[in-house]
């Protein structure tokens, strides 16, 4: 009886070993895909694995990036949807979530996805990003200076921030345009993106 017991611990210890092997296997394959840009390859490659982990948290997770990068929102937002339902303490599916509805400029939506991060993580790096640009996407830019101002009281010379705030001057017509100009030219004196932001 011992004998069998220990015989069916290494049984089980093989099957978990060779499906551990399986999986790194296909995550693996899927990277090399998503490096090549065939994001549609690189979701097949794991499709046995969701059959087996429906609502596993990580396959997920990197299913809603992978149709993110495929421009499949509606997927995305799916499988973000249920990375969030697995581990709702996770701040990475709501910080993927967001990108998505930033990307298919569904802004209020993102502003809300923003807004509930923020009440978990106030001063999150990214998450502040994202809620300016969805409130810039809703026009609302008192209030997206407002949360920049906040963040560049902590990261005063954050060259994403600066950015944003010298597109809120413009949008707003502010006399400190030319300023932010200037501070982001000597912080970052080969930035492209005031290519677009001209004060002149």
């Amino acid at each position: 009886m011992k004998n069998l017991i220990i015989f069916l611990f290494l049984v089980g210890l093989l099957g978990a070993s060779e499906e551990f092997e399986s999986i790194k296997k296909n995550y693996f394959i899927s990277y090399d895909y998503e490096q090549m840009g065939k994001y549609s390859q690189a979701i097949k490659v794991l499709s046995s694995l969701y059959l087996k982990y429906p609502k596993g948290y990580t396959l997920n997770l990197r299913f809603g990036w992978l149709f993110f990068l495929d421009k499949k929102y509606k997927n995305a937002q799916k499988h973000y949807n249920i990375a969030i339902l697995s581990n709702p303490y996770a701040l990475d599916p709501r910080l993927g979530l967001t990108r998505v509805y930033l990307a298919s400029a569904s802004y209020a939506e993102a502003e809300h996805v923003a807004h509930e991060l923020l009440k978990i993580d106030y001063y999150n790096y990214y998450a502040n990003i994202y809620i300016v640009q969805a409130l810039m996407g809703q026009k609302k830019f008192n209030i997206a200076q407002k949360v920049v101002s906040k963040m560049l009281g902590i990261y005063p010379t954050d060259i994403n921030f600066l950015e944003l705030l010298s597109v809120i001057y413009k949008e707003t017509k502010s006399p400190y345009l030319k300023k932010v100009y200037e501070d982001i030219l000597i912080l970052n004196p080969h930035n492209t993106l005031l290519e677009k932001v001209k004060f002149i």
